[in-house]
């Protein structure tokens, strides 16, 4: 019931700030696109009314499975007031991003300029985290030529599956200085693997040879969670098995009833496994949902101390 309460009230918030946001008075807010494999993202931009064309330490965020980054703002102008620079987006088929398109029939053999018109299905509201993961780097390119952005400063913040998306990004990404990620999830192989292995294959040849498509948008596989997943995509997304290539301080904070995975397949194997700087958090009494509310003051001061550290000293 927790669960399903947790989904409801960020899909009423998600809907409500999407008609229109107004930021407080001491901060600048702008919307921006980013461009990932050619699909145009949505994101928004949150820096201090007063460091007007300053350079800023730099925060990424991006949702989890089934968010958007209306939910975000709350995070962000936190950061913000205290002097960074943060930028929250919408993956690619998700909250106010355009979509991935397919096309629904064979492209026509004259195509001149590599032109022409066709029927196409979007795709929608799935989970994959290769492209999600794909969205991140894009947007960390993005960053690179926002003219506050310090591009020698920029952390990455992800919560639940991007929690672990932060990590997948970090290892791929030397720009990266510090990640902070919580409750998060960080083996694929624990969705689509095991008894669902033979499934997972089934349906990867089927979808390969055309005889099935994508899920229908937001469908509801994975218990409660809005977006049905590519299972197979899962299998090559093990961030916690290649923890090492990361070359930068990482944070990691998880609840200690964490009821969606198990935290020791998950967060603390990663933070056993690295050997960089690190800081591994367990907040006591609570569940996987409880670090958006009853924790949500404690996970915020342990992250913006952690970005403190490495991105401003």
């Amino acid at each position: 019931m927790r669960h399903a309460a947790a989904l409801l009230v960020f899909a009423s918030l998600a809907v409500a700030q999407q008609a229109a946001y107004k930021p407080p008075d001491d901060i600048a807010f702008h919307r921006a696109d980013i461009y990932s494999e050619g699909t145009r993202m949505s994101a928004e931009v949150f820096a201090p009314a007063s460091a007007a064309g300053k350079k800023l330490p730099t925060i990424l965020m991006a949702h989890g499975w089934g968010g958007t980054a209306a939910v975000l703002r709350r995070d962000a102008v936190v950061f913000a007031r205290h002097g960074y620079l943060v930028v929250t987006f919408d993956y690619r088929g998700w909250g106010d991003s355009d979509s991935r398109l397919v096309l629904t029939g064979k492209a026509p053999k004259d195509r001149p300029g590599n032109r022409f018109t066709a029927e196409v299905q979007e795709v929608r509201e799935v989970v994959d985290p290769l492209d999600m993961a794909a969205d991140w780097l894009n947007a960390v390119h993005w960053l690179q030529g926002e003219p506050q952005c310090d591009t020698e400063r920029i952390g990455l913040w992800g919560s639940s599956f991007s929690g672990g998306l932060v990590v997948y990004v970090a290892e791929r990404d030397p720009r990266i200085r510090a990640i902070h990620s919580q409750v998060g999830a960080m083996d694929g192989r624990t969705l689509a693997a095991g008894p669902a292995l033979a499934k997972t294959y089934e349906d990867a040849t089927r979808r390969a040879r055309g005889e099935i498509g994508y899920p229908a948008p937001g469908a509801k596989v994975v218990g409660n969670l809005r977006g049905a997943p590519i299972p197979e995509r899962f299998l090559d997304y093990t961030p916690v098995d290649e923890v090492n290539r990361a070359k930068c301080p990482m944070q990691f904070v998880i609840a200690e009833k964490e009821e969606l995975f198990e935290n020791k397949d998950h967060a603390i194997k990663a933070y056993n496994n690295y050997r960089g700087p690190k800081n591994l958090v367990t907040i006591p009494k609570i569940t996987h949902y409880g670090i958006y509310y009853e924790a949500w003051g404690q996970a915020s001061e342990l992250a913006l101390a952690w970005f403190d550290k490495y991105l401003k000293q």
